[in-house]
């Protein structure tokens, strides 16, 4: 039984080192949920990767911190909590909010990792020693200064380049890429910036042979990106329209894509997010870990979640001082010349926080307890 005394809320402000523009908007910084448990000496940690406003979802950082103080900290201190499996069906009365459930989850899991003296990626059924790594590099000022971006990030090794783009920051962009670099691991993704009207535009990108087209129509659809995979030789990956597993099932028997974006917040923690890797990989589509602009504390469970045997596609877990000028974990995440993170094999998530650098950046803080025990 893991017995958390106490959960800890903080709100964090952290200022991204180059600012990341996408189809929703430029992000300059973040405000960033962290939950602590603690646990009879133990302290395990979660991050919650909603935004501040609800344009990747419907959640935000203000909602988050409403339904995890009032609903799901509650809840996970009254329950009797035998492991991180055991979350869905403490939060299961709670419809939705699944960024704020799995900050919670995720955490429990680090716990339980320590408790038993394994790292998480063992406790999760990871397989994998090293993970490979891609860019996400976001919408830039100009064409010149994308170039000097990727020449960067190929410089550093990593291994698959992803763009994200949008009406007017497209095919042009794309030859301009594929003029320089024509044999590069290239992808794009829209985060459903395109619509019908846009098919044949769309169906004209198999000329720049991209691993994946990822999510270019309505983030809650699976029939129109079904039709629209159809005309393509390209494939579609799928990223906000998976929230769970019964969704990748739904997605791959419509064939409305043939690759998947896991994202740990988007399904609700790492229960959820084994469910959907388990049902890919048992019908042949290959997953992926999409990055949300976390800080060290949600990039360590992402390496984690990567070390999984489907994980076969270079994800967007890239090191920390790519978008931290200095993040809240030691050692920060570093990327090999080859375009490799290492697992860690310590107990639990395998990186320090920085404590004091955590407490100088918080801005609004709560603490839930546990009520008292009763043994017999």
């Amino acid at each position: 039984m893991l017995n958390i005394d106490a959960i800890h809320l903080r709100e964090i402000n952290l200022p991204l080192a180059h600012p990341f523009e996408t189809s929703f908007g430029l992000t300059t910084s973040r405000r960033i949920l962290l939950v602590e448990l603690e646990s009879e000496g133990l302290t395990a940690w979660g991050e919650c990767v909603a935004g501040e406003h609800p344009y990747f979802s419907d959640e935000t950082i203000d909602t988050a911190w409403i339904i995890t103080e009032s609903e799901l900290a509650p809840r996970l201190l009254e329950a009797d909590v035998e492991r991180g499996g055991s979350c869905p069906d403490i939060f299961r009365q709670v419809r939705g909010h699944r960024m704020a459930k799995a900050a919670l989850e995720n955490a429990v899991w680090d716990l339980e990792a320590q408790v038993k003296r394994v790292s998480l990626a063992d406790l999760l059924g990871g397989t994998r020693d090293v993970i490979p790594c891609g860019v996400s590099i976001g919408i830039q000022p100009s064409p010149a200064h994308l170039m000097d971006k990727i020449a960067t990030e190929l410089a550093a090794g990593y291994q698959r380049i992803k763009l994200k783009c949008k009406p007017g920051w497209d095919v042009k962009i794309f030859e301009a890429v594929r003029d320089r670099w024509p044999d590069i691991t290239l992808s794009c993704d829209a985060n459903s910036a395109y619509r019908m009207k846009d098919v044949e535009d769309i169906v004209d990108w198999d000329r720049f042979d991209l691993l994946m087209i990822e999510q270019p129509l309505w983030y809650d659809d699976f029939y129109f990106h079904s039709m629209l995979q159809k005309r393509l030789l390209t494939s579609i990956c799928l990223d906000e329209s998976i929230r769970n597993r019964r969704d990748a099932l739904a997605a791959i028997d419509m064939e409305s894509c043939r690759i998947i974006n896991i994202k740990l917040g988007r399904v609700g923690g790492f229960s959820e997010a084994i469910a959907v890797h388990n049902a890919a990989e048992e019908r042949a589509i290959p997953v992926w870990c999409g990055g949300m602009l976390e800080t060290g504390i949600g990039r360590s469970h992402n390496i984690a979640l990567s070390s999984l045997p489907n994980f076969s596609l270079p994800g967007d877990v890239s090191a920390s001082s790519r978008y931290w000028e200095q993040d809240i974990i030691e050692p920060e995440v570093t990327v090999s010349d080859r375009g490799e993170i290492t697992v860690p094999t310590t107990p639990g998530r395998g990186f320090e926080v920085q404590r004091d650098r955590i407490e100088a950046l918080t801005v609004r803080r709560q603490t839930l307890h546990a009520k008292a025990r009763v043994t017999a």
